[in-house]
């Protein structure tokens, strides 16, 4: 779904550019060679992991598996999808967009290591996308915050939150 008609434009309409609050979900695709999927984003030019707003009757897993079709076009199974973390601190993720929009983002992050699909970039939102071992440049903020509790979650088998 395009940011136009989405159920957080609606909400705009009603609001203008304050500060909203909204539920969401983040996806961290690893390849065979533990290689991570990142995304450059079209509005910062900086990379980032699929992500994306959860939409009415949404579940934080059918949310991330949306937004990650969206953005990339592969498709995961919401049920492959492994939580590993969740990312609410204020200080970290709350945004403001080119235009001057705020939101304060509540994601769950997730893993996922099967997906079928053809890699591509969505036009609208993203530059380029690919795996790399390393990132590629310069990281979103929050971006950096996931892959410090994906590394974590990763050393302890234990579900990490910030």
């Amino acid at each position: 779904m395009t940011y136009e008609g989405s159920y957080l434009w609606s909400l705009r309409q009603q609001v203008g550019s304050q500060l909203l609050l909204m539920p969401g979900a983040q996806v961290l695709v690893v390849d065979d060679a533990e290689r991570i999927l990142f995304q450059r984003s079209r509005d910062t030019g900086l990379w980032e992991l699929p992500a994306g707003a959860a939409e009415p009757g949404d579940s934080f897993r059918t949310t991330a598996a949306r937004e990650l079709f969206e953005e990339t076009g592969l498709i995961v199974e919401p049920d492959e999808l492994v939580p590993f973390a969740s990312l609410s601190r204020s200080d970290v993720h709350t945004l403001t967009y080119p235009n001057g929009d705020v939101l304060q983002c509540f994601a769950l992050c997730f893993e996922a290591r099967r997906w079928s699909g053809e890699l591509r970039a969505e036009a609208g939102e993203v530059l380029e996308v690919g795996f790399f071992a390393e990132p590629p440049g310069e990281l979103h903020p929050p971006t950096s915050v996931v892959l410090s509790l994906y590394a974590a979650y990763r050393a302890s088998g234990v579900f990490q939150s910030s």
